[in-house]
Parts: C-alpha cells; structure tokens; sequence
C-alpha cells in the first residue's frame, strides 16, 4: 500500500509538469529500461527471429526493441493522463478514420465485435473509441496488486467503457452482445490451447481465440478491426477497417475457424506492414513453440 500511495504521490507530481516535458520525461524512462532491461530485449529479439528469421539486420532489431518500450511507457502515461484530463480535452488529440463502417452498422441495429490488438497506444485507443464512438465492454486479467488494479479500472471507466474479469468472461460478453451492445477484444494475446484453435498468424501456425468467430456467429455481430496510429508526438487516428464477413454455413465449426483466419490475417498484414507499432515485448508464442524462447 505505501508504494501505491507514493506512486500516486509521483503522478501527482508528473501531472503538474508541462506536456512535452511528461512526455519527455516517460520517453526518457523508455530508453533507460531498453537500455537495462536484457531479458525483455531478449524477448524482442527471439520474437523477431522467430518470425523473420535469423537472418536480421541488427539495425531493425533495436528500431523495434527501443520502439517496444516506448509505446510500453507512453501507454501507462496515457492511463495517467485519462484520468486526469476530461473527455473533451482528450477528443482534440484524435481523429477517425472511416466512420462510414461503424455508422452502417447502427443503421442495422447490430452488436459490434471490435477486434484490435496491443498495438501502439492501445489504451489511449480504447478510452478514446468508448467515450466518443461506441462504449464497449473489455476483459481484463485480474491483478496481483488490487490497488493498481483499481487504479487501471478507474482510468477505463471514465470513458464509458466496462470491463469483465477473464475468468468467467462468457457470461458477461453473452449478456452484452445479448442486449445488442459492443465489445473489444485483444485478439493478439498467448492463449491457452484448450480454449483456441490453430490458425497462421504471421506466418505460423498458432493457437487464436476462437471467442470472437463465436460471439459474431451467435449474434450476427458485426467483426470491426480497429487499430490506433501514431500521426505525431501529440495526435493520433484510430482507424476502423473493413467488416470482416465470414461464411455462413451448416458447418458451424469450419466457419469459425475461417472467421478466425480471416482475422489473424488481417492483423498479421497490418503487424508486417508496419511492426514497430506491436508489441514485441510479449512472449505471444510460448505455448506453441516454448523452444523459440530458450537460451
């Protein structure tokens, strides 16, 4: 608990502090832990070598590990930020692109799936989509430290956005999408076997949740991709991508494993066509290949 306090104490100092010197500040913070930090530039580099292969120029290698950590920081500034400054003074700092899609669905009065990933500033992306396009519920991993949980959750919720434990998360995704309402769903995460099919994801066959094929089946909820982009140091654009309409067939179980593909693709196009934006620090491909991770 003193910790927390304490940390509460520097975010109050941080607040106080001009923006670009916040900024600078956090992004400062971002090379120090690249430069000390071996075990996740470890992970960085397994991850990269394992989908481009060995043969990686070493130049690319420590754009993406400084690039990685980076957007690591400037997301928890961003989760500092939202709670400090107010929705209309956020709005200023984003802009959308391709409303027409989210604006046909309405007109169909259908559920939305959003499917996105960790992706740049992927809570500023998720607060700023809620608050001013469609408020959706989320599922988050429950944490060590209820404090900092409560914290993260507090920083969500101002921007109408709810959330669900992981644990037990079906009930309250059915419930949603039951009463015609949306949700977001990082789709790029390490998922346990058991609750997944194999799809290629970047070009490796890989355990993907399977919950978002599902719940747009069920529903006949639209799949809206939605990813957020860097424009500058201060503005961003979130940007919606075409519905992804998988087949419908009596072969319930061979449709979603297409929708899944269908969706796997579009995010390993978009990681390939632009990858400093991901975030490579995870190890999203343990459970599949634990020996890409080993000395």
């Amino acid at each position: 608990m003193i910790g927390f306090y304490s940390f509460l104490l520097l975010e109050k100092f941080l607040m106080l502090l001009p923006k670009k010197v916040r900024r600078a500040f956090f992004v400062g913070l971002s090379f120090f832990a690249y430069k000390i930090s071996k075990r996740y530039n470890k992970v960085i580099r397994q991850n990269l070598q394992f989908v481009y292969g060995d043969n990686l120029d070493e130049e690319f290698i420590q754009k993406i590990a400084k690039n990685s950590f980076k957007q690591l920081l400037l997301n928890f500034l961003h989760t500092m930020e939202i709670r400090y400054y107010s929705i209309e003074e956020l709005s200023k700092r984003v802009s959308f692109e391709n409303d027409e899609i989210l604006t046909k669905v309405r007109e169909q009065n259908r559920p939305i799936v959003f499917i996105t990933a960790h992706y740049g500033s992927w809570e500023f992306a998720g607060a700023m989509l809620s608050a001013l396009r469609e408020p959706f519920v989320t599922i988050y991993k429950k944490m060590k430290n209820k404090y900092f949980e409560e914290y993260l959750l507090s920083s969500r919720s101002k921007s109408r956005m709810e959330y669900v434990e992981r644990n037990g998360a079906t009930r309250g995704i059915l419930k949603t999408l039951r009463s015609g309402k949306s949700v977001a769903i990082l789709i790029d995460t390490n998922v346990n076997k058991k609750e997944a099919i194999t799809v290629d994801f970047l070009g490796k066959p890989t355990s993907q949740i399977k919950t978002t094929a599902y719940f747009a089946r069920k529903f006949n909820a639209a799949l809206i991709p939605a990813l957020i982009h860097e424009n500058d140091d201060e503005t961003y654009t979130i940007k919606f991508y075409d519905e992804i309409v998988p087949p419908k067939t009596d072969n319930e179980e061979e449709d979603i494993k297409v929708s899944t593909q269908m969706q796997t693709d579009w995010l390993s196009g978009e990681i390939l066509k632009a990858p400093e934006p991901w975030f490579w620090l995870h190890r999203r491909f343990k459970d599949d290949y634990p020996e890409a991770y080993k000395d």
